[in-house]
């Protein structure tokens, strides 16, 4: 299971200690700009990189609009993971972009 949450709640989750931002759309979409911070998977690459997450943290994954990052999230909580969902995806976030 997982928690879908808007970008208002992702912005200010993101701040906090044990909590990090997983972008996992493509290197060609985060070229154009990502949240500062986030760990850059692309969900191609996600099951062979999975030891690159920590399963003490809690993430926040993100893409471009939202059904991949809740596919991700699907796949994540199925693997012990603490993720949300952030609906909407980049097309939706109001906050800085690196």
């Amino acid at each position: 299971m997982f928690e879908n949450i808007l970008p208002t709640q992702a912005d200010k989750l993101r701040h906090e200690a044990n909590v990090e931002v997983l972008d996992v759309r493509e290197v060609h979409e985060v070229a154009a700009g990502k949240i500062p911070n986030a760990r850059h998977i692309p969900l191609g690459q996600l099951f062979a990189r999975l030891n690159e997450l920590d399963r003490n943290k809690t993430y926040i994954v993100v893409c471009h609009s939202g059904g991949r990052s809740a596919l991700a999230c699907e796949w994540l909580s199925e693997r012990g993971f603490h993720v949300k969902n952030m609906v909407g995806g980049i097309m939706n976030w109001e906050g800085d972009v690196e």
